[in-house]
């Protein structure tokens, strides 16, 4: 953790911000787990990021437009090839270790659960998908902050199924068309066996990223274009904060939402939320007020995303901040998957001049993000920190990330 505190503040308003775990500090960490609780040497470690969504909200499952980019911090996993169809899995994923082991022919939608059924449920995905997935042991330990609306379950399912790939020479980890299975099998790991019902966005971004940039990804087709992001040349940081308040995909709030598009599609006789082209002659067309919302939210929300990389591809990254904003604001009043911490992170960050914020991830939760100068990124933290103070809420947790790049074996 990097020490950075305001000296004037009051106690209350001091801050640390957090820093991620180097690779060879990650991969000793995973192989010490593996070590001391299935015993021996593992084949290998891998890892595979968490990810901020910069802009584009709910519009994954839309077939619309997101901008992720991968954090540096990430979940390692130190794993080993059986000749048998044993499965032993170890999670160190926050305070408590947690096992379990079985057959790899037991796993399947209902025989995991907790964090286990991201771990497994991605070799399960891989036997759907035709692959041949034997008995494994592996050891996970993370640094991507858990229940935070990062993405830490798609940074487990990307690192399983890098090992996985990798360990039985499935052919997957060097080419874009193997990554991609590799993100449905991910994603069908979260859908079907955690019971998530969430959209491709988060293992893209773990997957198929680069260092440094960026991933515009449009959810139609699943293509990517990587977006150069260099925030340190135009003297300016990514601010990361966790308000620390409870975060879950899988307590219907997410579902309705989705749900709620998809009878706007119907009634509106698209195949997506993503070809709505009119967007005043839609909202005339729905007579319930909150699904028009709903769909004002989404159709703005691409737009948004669209004029984002314009700007950043016209060097005129300093601009964007209004789209922020305005994002924020749409996930908040259209969406309505803000919470009090997140939207008391936001607008305290933009009083202390941010250019410009937002919450990002799924909501109800979680994180938000602020785009700061460099030489006023502790005054926003002190004032973000305050503000928690003030309204009686936890500690929030904070981060400076950078684009970090994507899933790897590090050893």
């Amino acid at each position: 953790m990097s020490q950075t505190t305001d000296a004037s503040a009051a106690h209350h308003e001091t801050f640390t911000i957090g820093t991620a775990w180097s690779a060879e500090d990650g991969a000793a960490r995973a192989r010490d787990l593996f070590a001391e609780r299935i015993g021996g040497t593992p084949d290998g470690v891998w890892a595979a990021p968490g990810r901020v969504n910069v802009i584009g909200e709910h519009t994954d499952y839309n077939n619309g437009f997101c901008l992720p980019m991968a954090l540096p911090h990430r979940t390692y996993v130190a794993a080993r090839r059986r000749d048998d169809n044993q499965v032993v899995l170890v999670s160190q994923l926050g305070e408590s270790v947690v096992s379990w082991e079985g057959s790899v022919d037991q796993i399947a939608p209902g025989s995991v659960d907790g964090w286990q059924a991201y771990t497994a449920g991605v070799a399960w995905a891989l036997r759907e998908a035709g692959h041949q997935i034997g008995g494994f042991e592996a050891a996970l330990v993370t640094c991507v902050p858990l229940g935070a609306g990062l993405s830490s379950s798609a940074a487990v399912e990307c690192s399983v199924g890098l090992a996985l790939a990798d360990l039985f020479d499935l052919g997957l980890s060097d080419s874009e068309a193997g990554r991609t299975d590799l993100v449905n099998a991910a994603r069908a790991a979260e859908n079907d066996v955690a019971g998530a019902p969430t959209g491709g966005l988060d293992q893209t971004a773990s997957l198929r990223t680069t260092e440094g940039h960026a991933l515009l990804l449009d959810c139609e087709d699943w293509s990517v274009r990587q977006v150069p992001f260099d925030l340190d040349a135009a003297g300016l940081e990514l601010l990361v904060i966790d308000t620390r308040a409870s975060h879950s995909l899988v307590d219907g709030q997410y579902e309705a939402r989705r749900r709620a598009c998809e009878d706007a599609s119907r009634i509106l006789g698209v195949a997506s939320l993503r070809e709505v082209s009119d967007l005043g002659a839609a909202l005339a067309a729905l007579d319930d007020e909150e699904m028009a919302r709903r769909v004002r939210h989404v159709v703005t929300e691409n737009d948004r995303v669209i004029q984002f990389v314009e700007l950043v591809d016209a060097g005129r990254i300093r601009e964007v901040g209004p789209l922020m904003d305005a994002s924020h604001d749409s996930l908040r009043d259209d969406y309505e998957v803000t919470c009090p911490e997140l939207d008391t992170a936001v607008d305290a960050a933009r009083a202390a001049g941010a250019l410009g914020a937002r919450m990002t991830g799924g909501g109800f939760g979680g994180c938000a993000i602020a785009l700061v100068d460099r030489d006023v990124r502790n005054e926003v933290a002190t004032q973000v920190v305050k503000a928690f103070h003030d309204a009686g809420f936890t500690h929030p947790d904070l981060y400076v990330v950078s684009p970090g790049p994507a899933a790897l074996r590090v050893q």
